[in-house]
């Protein structure tokens, strides 16, 4: 049951481009309404030239248009989209399933009627995740956040998989489209917010997962600069493995593509050119074929991993190099992971085995070197076995030490490493480890995994206002974490009256456990990082102490 009312009235901002007309709601319990803009274009449709292009800006329009239901999902496999939305759905699941290429597209979540606001509110721009291949602003609804915090939520969509990742290491198709896509939507923000009650002077990005990681792309960017002030990046940063490639990565997606596509590969122009002429429906074919697709000498993936690539533009050297030299975006900036990052939402979608049975020290080896986007060699693979599992006969533990292998390498060490650099290069950096089990997560998910990946979505966006069946300590939690980032976007510091204190991510490494007991700690996963960067820095390294597991 959701726990709005709408209100039956329209609320119309005249933006540079032309007149909108969105409605109003009210969350249950507060009296205060909040516009509701949906499907606001902010590039032109990025179809025929358009597609493997930077967005172009959207044409003015004369009509008032109306932004009263949701756009399209930029163009995805849909079969794999209903989880993420039964997760973190609102009130319309049917507009989930519906994707274009026309899809460039923003909603807004204001707390009051414009023409009634005596000062501009904060804004807090919000990246989903979903790997780059899928997701949509839809799914998450601003209505509780910007009621409870006074903010303006936007929530924005860029183009996902081939349509926005394609890369061919050349001037044909240099790649990152999605990310301009995201670039492209600031400076609308930039542009329009104020006619939205929203302070362009006060903006903060932030994201999850693959949101997460665009996030952090966005902090390193020259393009991004003085589009933001603030950045939050949950669970994704730019130095994932996951969602990050250099160009000498072996096998190279382009061989993927063509694979699929049946698209010539003897230059890329003609690739590129070949890809343009193609239908919707034919890529979305072709992104069918890769999930599982054979590339000689590479493994079988179970995912159409299509990634952020060092451009010469988004990204103009590699994230490890600009976070070295301390030039990016230096802004005050929060990050954090889950307590089981790979617990069992992305072990599942990816197909792991996720029972003990079948999981002993060998499976983990092979699986472990057969996780292509992570590139370990296999003398790499058999020392991070022996390092998590060396320790345990106990199948159990062995197939939760090989979890918590896969989430350390995919998630945590990378978002350690870019606090410290973030910090390093002088700004207010704040990290936590969230570690909660929401009550809306599916009843097939183990009882010991709190803090699965995308677990933190929930209190963020204050799912328990949204829905009933949360219980108070849960509803506690997400208000408290809204308190957090709210104070955060307005002050650059989470921390305010009523919270447990935040301490600063310092040369000591404190960091916050969020969760029923909220503390200060120090030292996050200060030995995984310390295995891993060795680990990837030789290649020839003989095997330590196995990895004592932290208990928390």
């Amino acid at each position: 049951m959701w726990l709005y009312v709408l209100v039956i009235l329209a609320s119309l901002v005249d933006t540079l481009q032309g007149k909108v007309k969105g409605k109003f709601a009210t969350l249950k319990g507060s009296s205060k309404p909040v516009s509701i803009f949906l499907g606001i274009p902010f590039a032109k449709a990025p179809v025929g030239p358009r597609r493997f292009a930077p967005p172009e800006p959207v044409e003015p329009w004369k009509d008032v248009k109306d932004t009263t239901s949701f756009p399209p999902m930029c163009s995805q496999i849909t079969e794999k989209g209903p989880t993420l939305s039964e997760v973190f759905s609102n009130k319309f699941p049917s507009s989930f399933h519906k994707h274009s290429e026309d899809c460039l597209y923003l909603n807004i979540y204001t707390p009051a009627n414009p023409k009634t606001c005596s000062l501009p509110a904060q804004v807090m721009v919000w990246i989903h995740g979903g790997g780059l291949v899928s997701g949509g602003a839809s799914n998450f609804d601003g209505l509780a956040l910007a009621t409870h915090e006074n903010v303006v939520v936007v929530t924005i969509q860029y183009r996902l998989g081939i349509w926005g990742f394609l890369s061919t290491g050349d001037e044909h198709s240099p790649g990152n489209w999605g990310h301009l896509d995201q670039v492209a939507a600031l400076h609308w923000i930039q542009d329009n917010i104020a006619k939205f009650g929203g302070d362009p002077n006060n903006v903060t990005i932030f994201g999850e997962s693959a949101g997460g990681e665009s996030v952090s792309v966005l902090v390193l960017s020259p393009l991004a600069k003085n589009l933001f002030h603030g950045a939050i990046s949950e669970s994704g940063v730019a130095l994932s493995p996951c969602m990050f490639r250099r160009n000498t990565s072996n096998p190279h997606p382009l061989a993927w593509v063509a694979a699929a596509s049946g698209c010539p590969t003897h230059s890329s122009a003609s690739m590129v050119q070949c890809l343009r002429q193609k239908s919707e429906k034919d890529l979305l074919e072709t992104t069918k074929k890769m999930v599982g697709a054979s590339v000689p000498g590479g493994p079988h993936p179970r995912y159409p991993f299509l990634t952020t690539v060092i451009d010469g533009m988004v990204l103009p050297k590699d994230p490890e190099a600009i976070l070295a030299e301390k030039n990016f975006n230096t802004v005050p900036y929060i990050l954090g992971v889950n307590k089981h990052e790979f617990g069992w939402f992305i072990p599942k979608a990816m197909g792991y085995p996720l029972s003990e049975k079948t999981l002993d020290q060998k499976m983990a080896t092979k699986l472990l070197l057969k996780s292509f986007p992570l590139n370990l060699s296999e003398k790499q693979s058999i020392d991070a076995i022996a390092e998590y599992l060396g320790d345990t006969e106990d199948p159990t533990k062995k197939k939760d030490q090989f979890m918590d292998l896969m989430g350390d390498v995919m998630f945590c060490v990378p978002t350690v490493l870019t606090a410290r650099g973030h910090r390093d290069a002088g700004a207010p950096t704040y990290m936590y480890e969230f570690q909660y089990r929401p009550s809306f997560v599916s009843e097939m998910r183990p009882k010991s995994v709190e803090g699965d990946h995308g677990d933190d979505v929930y209190s963020v966006f204050g799912m328990p206002f949204l829905k009933g069946g949360a219980s108070q300590e849960e509803a506690k939690l997400s208000r408290m974490v809204m308190k957090f980032w709210g104070n955060f976007a307005r002050h650059g510091n989470p921390n305010g009256k009523g919270l447990p204190h935040w301490p600063e991510y310092s040369q000591k490494e404190e960091y916050l456990k969020i969760g029923p007991q909220t503390k200060a700690a120090m030292g996050l996963k200060h030995r995984e990082v310390v295995f891993w960067t060795t680990l990837k820095s030789t290649k020839d390294r003989s095997v330590g102490t196995p990895l004592a597991r932290e208990e928390s």
